[in-house]
């Protein structure tokens, strides 16, 4: 039997929320947190401990979690997509958009 994937949704106005495993496109996504119980089919794959758009989310419009803005749309992200450095921009971090999308290290800084 498959175990329920779970998405956390730390404040009601967030637009998006953390899963709790790895998801596949097309799976059930259950909503925990301070809401009624709900579920977003993913539609994309999004790696564990990510984001999950929890409606569709305009280019330029902001990121909320926490129940504040955390950074601006780059793209258009379609409800239960991905939601990570391919599709916004920090606006703590101006660096974000130099960031690798899978593991967060800078792709400007030269190390020897």
């Amino acid at each position: 039997m498959k175990t329920e994937i779970t998405a956390f949704q730390i404040d009601l106005q967030d637009n998006v929320a953390t899963v709790l495993a790895e998801v596949k496109a097309d799976e059930p996504v259950k909503l925990i947190g301070g809401r009624e119980e709900e579920i977003v089919a993913a539609a994309t794959d999004i790696p564990t401990g990510h984001k999950i758009a929890l409606q569709d989310i305009g280019s330029g419009e902001k990121i909320i979690k926490y129940g504040v803005a955390i950074g601006r749309a780059t793209a258009n992200i379609p409800k239960g997509s991905w939601v990570h450095l391919h599709v916004i921009q920090s606006i703590y971090d101006e660096r974000s958009g130099h960031l690798d999308v899978k593991t967060g290290a800078p792709k400007d800084t030269r190390y020897e």
